[in-house]
């Protein structure tokens, strides 16, 4: 009989569905950590938690049987996953269950702030009658401004709408026909929004490129007197920027429930007017812990008394074979995937697949899924499986088409990507090498062969003498080692690229300097996995 152990307090309800069943025995042992949960992990079949434990690669070390874990909440952020990967252990999650609460309760902070509820409260308690003194602001006819258009984003825009709030939004994967179906005005870009907004939430994963994404240099930006809520992840915004913008009378109000470092008791917002904070509450309904509970309980009953996987967050459920024999070109389409992601945040509306030669031949919804999934890397909370990608497209608003042909052109097999933005096509294309040398063979109109793995510094420049030499002899005045280079033009003596596989990430002045050249027009770099790393769900496991 499958064994099941509570580590975190669970609602009752999802306690109650463990008691009920009588195919599964459980346990509740909550508030272990080191050797008394490395211990206790090797003696059950599976696991559910929420935020208060954490399973580390220590705590997995000769773990020989379990099989599952279940985070009944959103974030595994306090789950190793490739070390639970490599064990073969499934971990899944509960993605939905937390979207009202943080939605409602994003609105919350908003009216709160606006009304100056939570001052006004402590001075009758403080036994003063201060009505002047806590004049607030209508949102009514104000602007709201929302980063990231996921389930949250999109919940917390009809609520705002339905308090007579303009939406503005951004989300480089957000359609433009999805945006107008629900009445959200998208923009290109955070910083050209900012001089419009009144209000300013944000709904997406803390990234590298999501980190600091308002600090002093977007506060120049901001409409004066605009509001900040952050019930997503703390580090979006530079906490120490806040202060400032309070100080100066830029911002008037600052609503947070998440911090860079928690938990969070003593900080230098607290003590100032015009702020509002709460200790990370954004799923802390009744409603939202009992739903996350029963569907996390649910989750890991079904796995264990029948095999099914649903919301696993670090592998597919596919069969092993199947995998194996696409293992190549799944890692292809997901590199191809990631790499378009990365060329331009501009809406996208939908992307073409073309397979070409022998790989039109074989199971291409999967590899369309592959590549939905780097497609969609770094913006969401958890990094998209092969099975949820193309529904996560979906809710965007993008159409994903496959376009299949069995003749050999210039390669036995190519994968062709053609993302459709409101600034025009962007097309990458690839092949494999081998069994698993996935290879970049165009990109835009230009024709090359780079290799698609680790820090991509792609140049365009003329097609002068003495560009390459210029590149490489500012890597080396920067201490980069170059370990790959490609290059095509379109035609001799006009628009060329490079691209440079570097050793290490591109620093900002190395970028700059490049960017100095006047035979250069534009510089970016993409960030690929290294070479031979597989997606979680596709690393081979132990199991």
């Amino acid at each position: 009989m499958p064994s099941i152990c509570v580590l975190d307090n669970l609602a009752a309800d999802g306690i109650e569905l463990l008691k009920t069943d009588a195919r599964i025995q459980f346990d509740v042992r909550t508030g272990l950590a080191d050797a008394e949960l490395r211990e206790t992990l090797n003696q059950y079949d599976g696991v559910i938690l929420r935020s208060g434990v954490k399973i580390t690669a220590d705590s997995l070390t000769d773990n020989t049987r379990l099989k599952a874990i279940v985070r009944a909440g959103v974030g595994t952020d306090n789950i190793d996953k490739q070390a639970a990967t490599r064990r073969g252990i499934v971990v899944m999650n509960t993605p939905t269950g937390n979207t009202l609460s943080t939605a409602e309760h994003a609105v919350t902070l908003m009216l709160a702030l606006s009304r100056n509820v939570a001052p006004a409260y402590q001075s009758l308690r403080e036994g003063r009658w201060d009505r002047k003194k806590f004049t607030g602001a209508q949102v009514a006819g104000k602007t709201l401004g929302i980063v990231g258009m996921g389930r949250i984003g999109q919940a917390v825009a009809e609520r705002a709408q339905a308090l007579e709030m303009r939406v503005l939004g951004y989300d480089p994967f957000f359609s433009a026909s999805r945006a107008a179906e629900i009445g959200v005005e998208m923009f290109d870009d955070v910083d050209a929004m900012l001089p419009e907004i009144d209000y300013l939430t944000v709904h997406t994963p803390l990234t590298d490129q999501t980190r600091g994404l308002i600090g002093a240099a977007q506060l120049e930006k901001i409409k004066p007197g605009a509001r900040l809520i952050n019930c997503a992840r703390g580090g979006i915004y530079d906490e120490q920027a806040l202060v400032e913008g309070l100080s100066r009378g830029v911002l008037a109000g600052v609503a947070l429930d998440v911090y860079a470092e928690e938990p969070c008791t003593d900080h230098p917002l607290f003590e100032m007017p015009g702020v509002l904070c709460t200790p990370h509450l954004g799923a802390s309904t009744e409603e939202a812990q009992t739903q996350v509970a029963v569907e996390g309980v649910q989750l890991l009953i079904d796995f264990l008394t029948s095999g099914n996987i649903r919301h696993a967050v670090n592998m597919t459920p596919l069969d092993a074979q199947t995998v194996a024999s696409l293992r190549g070109y799944l890692g292809l389409a997901y590199r191809l995937g990631r790499m378009v992601g990365q060329l331009d945040a501009s809406k996208a509306e939908s992307c073409r697949l073309e397979y070409r030669g022998d790989v039109a031949e074989r199971q291409t919804s999967l590899l369309s899924s592959s590549f939905a999934c780097g497609l969609l890397s770094g913006v969401l909370d958890e990094e998209p499986n092969i099975v949820s990608a193309e529904l996560l497209l979906r809710e965007r608003g993008i159409e994903l088409i496959e376009d299949k042909r069995p003749g050999r052109g210039a390669f036995a097999s190519s994968i062709r990507a053609h993302l459709t933005t409101r600034d025009g096509d962007r097309v990458v294309a690839g092949t494999l090498f081998g069994e698993n040398m996935p290879r970049l063979v165009q990109l835009g109109e230009h024709q090359l062969e780079a290799f698609l793995d680790g820090h991509l510094l792609i140049f365009q420049h003329s097609d002068v003498p003495g560009i390459i030499g210029a590149v490489g002899t500012i890597c080396g005045r920067h201490d980069v080692n170059i370990a790959q280079m490609a290059v095509g033009r379109a035609s001799p003596g006009g628009e060329a690229i490079g691209i440079l596989n570097l050793d290490t990430v591109a620093s900002a002045n190395l970028i700059e300097e490049i960017a100095r050249h006047e035979a250069i027009s534009r510089v970016r770099c993409i960030e690929l996995p290294p070479a031979g790393a597989l997606p979680l769900w596709l690393e081979p496991s132990k199991g």
